[in-house]
């Protein structure tokens, strides 16, 4: 398989929005300072839908998604517990557990999540299946410049990162959009069809800085 591969040492930054499809970033190694900040100029969001796909082989606790501003670093955060079917779902510092069995180890999984700020309902979509809808957080947008994380989870603005929760294994194919997605797109996204880029983080023209130990490849499928 031929290999984009881009090693960085320290931190660099991506100098236009790149073109990632059919491409992945590869963490391969546990760490407290590897990372993708993806970039983006929103500051104020009422309503969200996060979608990518992970590969990983991890049975312990990781981060999927991190989203932190300077007074909540849990903003939104899809986490991975240690059960094979639990994740934990936060919004404005608040979560709710939620367990699907279709997430399977060394395979593709099609992750999604949906919050709104009025209702204060959040949702998780494993391989285009939805978990029931449960309350976290309502009355409050997440304001203000938001630092979105890969491969570690935030404990501060852009920091307070934890070996032992951190990202091992591949994501690729990361949106989000400023409104939650109806469960026809969702379902669409999961199955590799048509559907709307995301607005406000985009794989397809995707601004980041990469901090340590990750690299860029041709993302693997299996034939």
């Amino acid at each position: 398989m031929a290999l984009l591969l881009l090693l960085v040492t320290l931190a660099s930054c991506a100098a236009t929005p790149q073109d990632l499809a059919r491409k992945m970033f590869t963490f391969p190694e546990a760490t407290n300072t590897a990372h993708v900040k993806l970039l983006t100029t929103k500051q104020d969001l009422s309503a969200l839908t996060v979608c990518l796909r992970s590969f990983t082989d991890l049975r312990r606790g990781h981060p999927v998604f991190s989203l932190a501003t300077s007074l909540t670093s849990n903003d939104f955060l899809i986490f991975k517990l240690d059960a094979s079917d639990l994740f934990d779902l936060w919004a404005r510092d608040k979560k709710a557990e939620f367990a699907l069995q279709d997430y399977k180890l060394n395979t593709w999984n099609a992750i999604c999540s949906t919050w709104d700020a009025t209702s204060g309902l959040i949702q998780l979509w494993v391989n285009g299946k939805p978990s029931s809808r449960k309350f976290v957080s309502s009355g409050s947008n997440i304001i203000g410049p938001m630092s979105i994380v890969l491969g570690q989870e935030q404990d501060s603005y852009g920091g307070g990162f934890d070996i032992n929760q951190s990202f091992i294994g591949m994501i690729s194919d990361v949106h989000m959009w400023d409104y939650t997605m109806s469960s026809c797109e969702i379902q669409n996204y999961s199955d590799e069809l048509s559907f709307t880029l995301g607005n406000v983080l985009n794989w397809n023209a995707l601004d980041f800085q990469i901090t340590g130990r990750v690299l860029i490849e041709d993302k693997q499928r299996i034939c």
